[in-house]
């Protein structure tokens, strides 16, 4: 599979940081007294949500796309190798059980 090159506002990682700050700065608007600027600042607030909205409906898009493409490439390999992929799942089910059945007595 390919690399995965994300810029940096892109990050699960970035989107998370920023989602938290933007939810301590609504919360520090609405325990505070209401000023002159509040207005201002809810426009401001809603904005960087609208953003943080769009970022995520990106990596969401992203993970998708991933998902469906490894899960494609899985799924070309078991057909192009029906019997290495039985051999290798009944491996790794009598390894499974082999451990489960250690572990229960």
């Amino acid at each position: 599979m390919k690399n995965r090159n994300l810029s940096e506002t892109q990050t699960p990682e970035a989107l998370l940081t920023e989602l938290r700050s933007l939810v301590a700065e609504a919360e520090k608007m609405l325990s505070g007294a209401p000023d002159a600027n509040g207005e201002e600042a809810v426009t401001t607030l809603r904005d960087r949500f609208e953003a943080a909205q769009e970022r995520f409906a990106d990596l969401y898009a992203s993970a998708r796309k991933n998902v469906t493409a490894g899960a494609k490439y899985a799924d070309d390999t078991i057909r192009a190798n029906p019997y290495q992929s039985l051999a290798i799942a009944l491996g790794a089910g009598l390894l499974v059980g082999v451990l489960l059945g250690r572990r229960s007595k």
